[in-house]
């Protein structure tokens, strides 16, 4: 059972600015070849630009009844010891200044929250996750529910 589930898509107001600056490119890139040999610049770029924001949006969160799942990594929820939502300007200081380099970060600057998952776990060398969320109260309440 699911407790909490999102996905950090790429927003659509950053697609268009990134396909314009793509088709940018391969106007220049097209350049170089004369006749229709010119055009194949323009699917190849488009869809590597395609692709590449694809996959910085299929990150995914979820919170089940005994894990915490963000992409790939793992957390059992008997290791968190605190989940703190965080706003913008807290995510920034915690990432930045007061930033633990043995933390684990799952970030995405057009997020501008975040929770902070304190671990109580004495064989991890990880202090704690700071995963980027578009409701991180929800996520935060989630985990401390859940956990």
């Amino acid at each position: 059972m699911l407790s909490h589930t999102e996905r950090l898509s790429v927003p659509w107001w950053l697609w268009v600015p990134s396909l314009l600056v793509g088709a940018v490119l391969a106007a220049q890139v097209g350049l170089g070849a004369a006749g229709p040999r010119g055009w194949v610049a323009y699917p190849v770029v488009l869809t590597l630009v395609a692709v590449g924001l694809w996959r910085l949006g299929r990150i995914r969160i979820s919170v089940t009844e005994d894990e915490f799942v963000v992409d790939d990594a793992r957390l059992p929820l008997r290791h968190v010891a605190q989940a703190i939502p965080l706003d913008a300007e807290t995510k920034r200081e915690l990432l930045g200044v007061h930033a633990d380099p043995m933390a684990f970060v799952v970030q995405r600057p057009w997020v501008p929250g975040a929770v902070q998952v304190v671990l109580d776990d004495p064989d991890d060398v990880t202090p704690y996750w700071v995963i980027s969320s578009r409701r991180p109260a929800d996520l935060a309440r989630a985990l401390r529910r859940v956990g």
